[in-house]
């Protein structure tokens, strides 16, 4: 099987990597992009296969990514739908806000159609991708999707009307994390703890917590009482946050990127 990629960005380029480092998915996959030095990073990188132009790409592959910028995604599939329509591979969009009713209407054909969401961590391999897919979708379709998008990490099925959510709780929360993690290193270097050393430990604990809320059947909450002990420094920390309005902090700032995502 054969897999193209219009568009070689960061995120196509990630899931290009998880592709490539699985060695049950040792495919082909062919690229083009009008940045000459993404084809050549994707080539020498991940020895995909150049193509001349977006026909190409489509007339080599059975599945084809749309890995480009929503903005010009309608004027992508304008070029490519005629080839589409004759070759009718599984068509994956990974443009952020364009819907699958949106990317159907532009190609003007029936063909399977997946859209998906992946977050930055694609790049080192701990993504949480959302999909949602059309009608003309089966289901060897669907497994060989959930394979290609395991490769970066996590993947679930998700109904499109959640889509703008999991944008804000999956795709903006690792800035938010990183904030969070940034803070703390920073608060150790104020207290005299080198900064290197901080971000190690702050980062580590966060992925180790993350991991316990993944791997444990207890409520967040439950492990936080866990950590707590009487009197101890840690509900000491945990109430001084409260009382600064940390969950009220998180909560305004899911709630603005979403309104954000309504009004583009």
């Amino acid at each position: 099987m054969n897999i193209g990629f219009i568009g070689c960005g960061n995120m196509a380029s990630a899931i290009i990597k998880g592709i490539k480092s699985n060695n049950d998915l040792n495919q082909n996959i062919y690229v083009y992009d009008i940045y000459p030095p993404a084809i050549e990073r994707c080539v020498n990188n991940f020895g995909c296969i150049s193509c001349n132009d977006e026909n190409n790409v489509v007339l080599s592959s059975d599945i084809v990514f749309l890995a480009v910028k929503p903005n010009i995604l309608s004027s992508v599939i304008e070029k490519i739908s005629a080839d589409v329509m004759e070759k009718q591979p599984l068509i994956i969009s990974i443009a952020a806000g364009k819907s699958i009713d949106f990317i159907a209407d532009c190609f003007n054909c029936d063909c399977p159609i997946v859209r998906v969401m992946p977050n930055i961590n694609a790049q080192v391999g701990e993504a949480i991708s959302a999909y949602c897919h059309n009608s003309f979708v089966n289901e060897n379709d669907l497994l060989t999707v959930e394979a290609l998008l395991s490769c970066t990490g996590k993947v679930l099925y998700l109904d499109e009307d959640f889509f703008p959510l999991f944008g804000v709780i999956g795709g903006c929360s690792p800035a938010f994390v990183y904030m969070f993690i940034d803070s703390l290193a920073r608060a150790a270097v104020k207290n005299g703890m080198k900064k290197a050393d901080a971000l190690k430990i702050s980062a580590q604990a966060v992925y180790g917590s993350a991991k316990m809320i993944l791997e444990s059947d207890k409520h967040p909450w439950e492990l936080v009482d866990n950590v707590c002990s009487p009197g101890g420094t840690t509900i000491e920390g945990v109430t001084s946050l409260q009382a600064d309005g940390f969950e009220s902090a998180i909560q305004n700032a899911v709630d603005r990127a979403l309104n954000k995502d309504k009004r583009l």
